[in-house]
């Protein structure tokens, strides 16, 4: 597709949007000014840095390459507009050299240009002017600040100029940059291919830029590479020559797009035949000897693609779509324009034995990345504190689009979950906003966590059923028909909505997105059989003292749906509660009345007692199973709070003996083991038998072969609850049982639903010993599957004999597990109530390697083990080897680990004697 004429730059935009507001503000009443203020605050902290800090009457002819307003934002004055990059990496030496131009528009005189570079050796830089003179330039690197400094002796005119460097780099094992990655061929021989992974700010250590997502530009990329290898890149290929012993694969130019998102891989990779999308070829692309695995992944990958182009109404705007599987790779996936590269797990299955979970990741996955084609990659964030408008926009389509091409799924009916998740750190006082302040760079990898995908997804969600769906369509393609090819932020979505929808919806969303937290909606009948609604910030802890300062308007706009019951009828009713109390008339036969209706409003709902009786009596089949989902997740977050006596939790379980729901299941067994992480070794015992009072009767009444019309999520329901009650429950006749499938399956595949075998590898790790040990660790190494090898590999963490748990924390370390995933493993064992202390051992004795040698995302998730650590002691001695260590995790996230620690570990005191004591009574 033919780029648009570009529009202004994020932040020059944003500038120009500011100066237009103080413009109006002045002699605006103050009803207007306060309004102007509101717009103003939200625009993003840097925009208004740049905007306020030039004294008036600024002599704009100097040097402003010079300026030191912001360590970590580049100046302005230099803006590229292409890289035409020639790189020859060399796979057997970890190295590679490059040699790039870039063209420049220089809008003041200067002899200084600034850039990012790191990790990179720049051996020559030159600038040549529109008349092919040529200036060589002194280099100067700062590591610190990860930028280069070019020096010219005579000052740039105002104009375009031409920026030509050489430079070498190494192809790290870090799993950044530009990286390498290994994987054994058929022969067992290794093997090595290259990658990017630029997000956020990497894209500096493969070759000099302007590393910032506002400086849009045009990449025309050449890969020189062996003959025996292939390069795939953004673009396709526009020709391939020979030079000597080398391949040159030179692509064409991309459209206008941001560094974060140029990608290449080179290596003995091969690709599907391509499918076309209208006139683009879309391919998946695997290391030799997996492409049997890709026929899912191309499927959704289509059926999402044509989605989109619908529901944006823009066609696809690259002129190829590649995906490809790379398999050490730390993330899930990267919406690199026209080359997705993704971790084999995201991308690969085998449909005849994938499990319903395995199935569902790879389809979101793949839709979340075409997704980010047109939101992310079309228009992109002007800097990373906007960057929940890539990821939370990207995880809402992906629900649209799967539960489109598959509405047996019941997507948003399991999205619950995720939501779940959200709420689970929202409800932290170390919680942050969705969108906030991010100044360094480094600041924002912090943020691709739940808040920004499961919170940000979900507030959209609620904000497209409370104005509509087309509504809501309407405005998104407003959005990006009006910032294709450049940069925006979240009042430029708020603004498009708003219009479309006739409503005020910065004045709605806002709060949402600027605010920490959500609300608990309390629903109680008065003595006149008023319904009445309060709203209040949801903790799941006391405020901390000194009470810190709390905003006075610390209230949101609830969009409200809500359906009362008669004994004749049921009437569905809407609101927006914005203030902290609203009263509505019942009509007086109301039997009861459920709130959230629909479960897609992002708040909790506590009902009184009267209503909860009500509810209650009526029978739970009077709820859509996303309403009963609600009911009970909010009522356990209710207990681990300490507004919900746990006895009266537990005995709310008793009334989902019926229950066929997995998402209801999910959280009833979730709960359950949270118990289980807190009770005395002398205790398990009684806990087991009381999960088996819960769980079995469901258990057993979906048994253990597949029925004729079983759905794919009442299969992954079976084995759900069957692993429960293998585990949690710890019965001796479903671990026979599970035994017997096992070795069945051993013999023929066949003979066991795929949906199944979870469940059986998990109850044989659990009860397994040494030679279960050494079996599955050989199936790990020989696995097939992505999906199978993940799962053995995790199973090794379930296995609860010290020696055994040993061997696995040593082999995180020893090469035997990818770096990608070592972490992960090394988390699961501290979550094992059976590996954690000893696993926090290991930790602590490792640190320094583990810091030096795992991915820093990885690391941070690794340290989200230590929420199973939930007696007194040990959370003591996590606290102090953190604060010893002046250990950063990056944003809030130890801080939010921490207190999630403290909440478990208050809830245990708080509730073991009365654990015990109801636990003895329901024998």
């Amino acid at each position: 597709m033919e780029p648009k004429p570009a529009t202004p730059n994020g932040h020059e935009a944003s500038r120009t949007r500011r100066q237009t507001l103080f413009s109006l503000a002045k002699g605006a009443g103050l009803l207007a000014a306060v309004q102007i203020a509101s717009l103003l605050r939200h625009l993003p902290a840097p925009v208004v840095q740049a905007a306020t800090a030039r004294p008036k009457g600024e002599d704009m002819n100097h040097d402003l390459s010079e300026q030191t307003l912001d360590p970590y934002r580049l100046p302005r004055h230099i803006i590229p507009t292409r890289y035409d990059l020639r790189l020859e990496p060399d796979l057997a030496g970890a190295a590679f050299r490059g040699r790039e131009t870039i063209t420049l528009t220089v809008t003041h005189p200067t002899s200084v240009i600034v850039l990012n570079a790191v990790d990179l050796v720049v051996g020559r830089a030159a600038v040549e002017d529109a008349n092919g003179t040529a200036r060589e330039a002194a280099i100067a690197l700062d590591e610190s600040l990860q930028r280069c400094k070019l020096t010219i002796l005579h000052p740039m005119a105002p104009g375009e100029w031409r920026l030509h460097l050489d430079f070498t780099g190494t192809l790290n094992d870090t799993l950044r940059g530009f990286y390498r990655s290994t994987y054994k061929d058929h022969t067992g021989a290794s093997q090595t291919l290259a990658a990017t992974q630029f997000e956020a700010t990497d894209a500096r250590r493969a070759f000099p830029c302007w590393d910032e997502p506002d400086f849009k530009a045009v990449f025309a990329t050449t890969l020189v590479i062996d003959k025996t290898l292939t390069a795939v890149s953004n673009s396709a290929v526009a020709s391939e020559t020979v030079e000597g012993a080398k391949k040159v694969v030179r692509f064409a130019d991309t459209m206008k797009m941001s560094t974060y998102l140029v990608a290449f891989v080179v290596g003995r990779i091969e690709a599907t035949a391509p499918t076309f999308v209208g006139k683009t070829p879309l391919r998946l692309w695997t290391v030799p000897g997996k492409s049997h695995l890709t026929r899912f992944g191309q499927d959704i990958a289509a059926a999402s693609l044509r989605f989109f182009e619908s529901y944006y109404g823009i066609p696809y705007p690259g002129d190829k779509l590649d995906l490809l599987a790379i398999p050490d790779f730390a993330s899930g996936a990267m919406e690199n324009l026209g080359a997705i590269t993704f971790r084999e797990t995201a991308l690969l299955v085998d449909q005849r034995t994938g499990t319903h979970g395995e199935l569902e990741r790879v389809a979101d996955v793949v839709a979340h990345e075409n997704a980010h084609m047109w939101f992310g990659d079309l228009v992109t964030m002007s800097w990373w504190n906007g960057l929940w408008l890539n990821e939370a926009f990207a995880t809402f389509m992906e629900m649209l689009a799967v539960d489109a091409w598959k509405p047996e799924w019941k997507r948003w009916d399991t999205f619950s979950v995720s939501r779940a998740a959200a709420f689970s750190v929202d409800g932290l006082h170390s919680t942050r906003p969705i969108e906030y302040p991010v100044r360094a760079p480094k600041d924002a990898d912090a943020m691709f966590d739940v808040l920004t995908y499961e919170k940000g997804a979900s507030v959209l969600r609620m904000l497209e059923q409370h104005i509509g769906p087309t509504v809501f369509r309407d405005g998104v393609r407003d959005y990006l028909r009006t910032h294709a090819y450049g940069n925006a932020d979240t009042n430029d979505l708020w603004m498009s909505l708003g219009t479309a929808a006739k409503q005020p919806v910065p004045a709605l969303m806002d709060g949402w997105i600027f605010q920490p937290g959500y609300p608990l909606v309390t629903a109680e009948l008065n003595e006149r059989d008023e319904l009445v609604l309060t709203q209040q910030r949801f903790t799941y802890l006391p405020a901390p003292s000194p009470l810190p300062p709390h905003p006075s308007s610390e209230m949101w706009q609830i969009p409200i749906q809500f359906r009362t019951v008669t004994a004749t009828n049921q009437n569905g009713g809407r609101l927006l509660l914005t203030g902290p109390e609203t009263r509505l008339a019942l009509p007086p036969d109301t039997r009861y009345a459920v709130i959230n209706e629909g479960g897609h409003g992002f708040y909790r709902v506590r009902y009184g007692p009267a209503l909860l009786k009500r509810l209650l009596d009526a029978g739970l089949d009077g709820l859509a199973a996303i309403e009963r989902f609600n009911l009970v997740n909010d009522a356990w977050a209710a207990t681990v709070a300490g507004l919900m006596p746990l006895a009266d939790y537990l005995d709310l379980t008793d009334r989902f003996g019926p229950e066929r729901d997995k998402n209801v299941w999910a959280v009833l067994i979730d709960s359950f083991a949270f118990l289980n992480r807190i009770i005395e070794p002398s205790d398990r015992p009684a806990l087991e038998a009381f999960v088996r009072t819960r769980v079995g009767p469901a258990a057993a009444a979906v048994g253990w072969e597949p029925q004729p019309g079983d759905s794919d999520l009442t299969r992954q329901l079976r084995s759900e609850l069957i692993g429960a009650l293998g585990r949690l429950g710890n019965d001796n006749e479903t671990q026979a049982r599970a035994l017997e499938l096992y070795e069945a399956a051993g013999k023929d595949p066949t003979a066991v639903d795929p949906n199944l075998l979870p469940a059986l590898v998990s109850i044989m790790a659990f009860t397994g010993d040494a030679a279960r040990y050494e079996e599955f660790a050989e199936r790990f190494r020989t696995a097939t599957t992505p999906q199978e090898e993940r799962r053995y590999l995790f199973s090794l963490a379930s296995f609860r004999q010290p020696p055994l748990i040993e061997r696995t924390l040593a082999k995180s370390l020893n090469g035997e597990i990818r770096v990608q995933d070592a972490p992960f493993i090394v988390s699961a064992v501290m979550g094992s109530v059976y590996g954690r202390e000893q696993g926090w051992r290991f930790v602590k004795t490792h640190w320094d390697e583990m810091d030096r040698r795992f991915p820093k995302q990885g690391l941070r998730r690794m340290c989200g083990g230590v929420t199973g650590l939930c007696k007194p002691d040990l959370e003591q001695d996590v606290r102090e080897f953190f604060a010893a260590r002046k250990i950063d995790l990056g944003g809030k996230t130890l801080e939010q680990y921490l207190e999630q620690l403290r909440i478990t570990v208050a809830f245990r005191v708080r509730n073991l004697d009365d654990l015990r004591q109801y636990l003895r009574r329901s024998r």
